[in-house]
């Protein structure tokens, strides 16, 4: 029997009627990408950039994620035409590439997500989880159907080209990274300044102009109300691995002798 799969995170952003939360998974471990996906976020980045996600990794968090409603986006380390294959061939259907700063590199990388004629992925569905082993009916006429594609905004320049990248005809949606923009700007480490702030509300005009979604990552629930107000459609606002740092401290300086919630029996 045929097989369908899910909707992609472009349907996903088209169909809400309100921003879209979600949360990093960058620990490699699909138990937690399994726990973070019933936590009721609407979808999960798994990352390959920061994290020791390799492709076998990758592969089991979107086995582990897919049996919950929450949709999986996987941000690749690199615009690499081949790991773009790859990771596609994985099963993953949602795609984010960080670091790119002009129209050009966003066109190239719409061609390294599409078939010929119209881009130059390369043909192995049968033999991969994307197409479900020649499970889904016409993948191979259908694939940009069942493919999203989100750039990285993160640079001076590319907040200079938001416009344009966001307008290339195969380009779902800006993704703006504070951080790196941060950096960019010769604030590192310094992502809640108000001149990154105003770069980021900047790149958000910039990209709503050309009729595209535009999202951040704001762990600051201040921050991420602002970034929403200003038209962010989907937002980060956390990750597992920051979430289980501060909750383990949390944990041990109540439990430090001397401080005043330490429990004294268990």
């Amino acid at each position: 029997m045929p097989l369908q799969l899910a909707p992609t995170f472009r349907a996903m952003l088209s169909d809400a009627t309100r921003p879209l939360a979600g949360m990093w998974v960058c620990s490699g471990s699909p138990l937690v990408a399994e726990i973070c996906a019933g936590s009721g976020m609407d979808w999960l980045l798994v990352d390959m950039e920061h994290s020791p996600n390799g492709l076998a990794s990758t592969l089991a968090q979107l086995q582990a994620i897919a049996a919950y409603s929450a949709t999986p986006v996987v941000r690749v380390p690199t615009g690499s035409e081949v790991l773009i294959k790859q990771v596609l061939d994985l099963g993953a259907q949602n795609i984010l590439v960080p670091m790119v700063s002009s129209a050009d590199e966003a066109r190239r990388l719409v061609e390294a997500v599409r078939y010929p004629p119209r881009g130059r992925r390369g043909v192995g569905s049968a033999l991969a989880r994307s197409a479900r082993w020649n499970r889904v009916d016409g993948y191979l006429a259908n694939a940009d159907e069942h493919v999203s594609l989100f750039v990285q905004v993160e640079t001076v320049e590319g907040l200079a080209a938001a416009e344009q990248i966001a307008a290339v005809d195969g380009v779902d949606g800006v993704f703006v990274g504070p951080s790196d923009l941060a950096a960019s700007m010769g604030l590192l480490g310094q992502q809640t300044h108000p001149d990154v702030e105003a770069a980021v509300l900047g790149a958000f005009e910039a990209v709503l102009r050309s009729g595209k979604p535009v999202g951040v990552n704001a762990f600051d629930a201040a921050i991420a109300d602002r970034y929403i107000a200003a038209g962010a459609s989907f937002i980060l606002v956390g990750a597992d691995v920051a979430l289980l740092a501060r909750g383990s401290e949390s944990l041990a300086a109540q439990h430090r002798p001397g401080s005043s919630s330490r429990r004294d029996s268990y």
